[in-house]
């Protein structure tokens, strides 16, 4: 079951999956309920666990509990945008080392300081689901130790795909 959030909605529990074997955990922040569902189905048959929140507020409010391999983040949302979750997951001791990818229609700005707050990938909407799923896979299959700052050193996916 997958719940929505609106101001006039109690607080519901979020959407997880558990899938056999999974290729690793996702969590998607998307304040539309569609495009959540879309990129959960598509997530979920590649075999990834798909955690899924409704802005940046419940996903800060989750992390920590469903523990990601990667997150993905629109970047309109209300309570708090992507950019900002980004920011506040690099600050955050406990998850600066996440893979971060933004699925938006980005300006050139927002893309400029997507990469200054540590997000390693965008993904244009609307996109392919290949892409999605390479996007993914890259992300969760990193290479390399964490380095001083807990990133990894090889791997870093500072790119768009479009």
């Amino acid at each position: 079951m997958e719940v929505g959030k609106t101001r006039t909605q109690p607080r519901a529990a979020t959407y997880s999956r558990v899938v056999a074997g999974a290729s690793g955990r996702v969590l998607v922040v998307d304040d539309n309920k569609v495009i959540r569902q879309l990129i959960r189905v598509n997530l979920e048959l590649e075999g990834f666990e798909v955690v899924t929140a409704a802005d940046g507020a419940e996903c800060l409010d989750i992390v920590h509990r469903v523990c990601p391999d990667v997150i993905t983040l629109d970047v309109v949302m209300p309570r708090l945008d992507g950019l900002r979750t980004a920011a506040r997951l690099r600050d955050d001791p406990r998850t600066s080392h996440l893979p971060v990818a933004i699925i938006s229609a980005c300006t050139q700005y927002e893309v400029e300081s997507g990469l200054a707050a540590g997000v390693e990938a965008f993904l244009s909407k609307p996109f392919e689901p290949a892409d999605l799923i390479r996007l993914v896979r890259q992300l969760t299959h990193r290479e390399g130790p964490p380095s001083a700052d807990g990133r990894h050193e090889a791997g870093r996916a500072e790119r768009t795909v479009r």
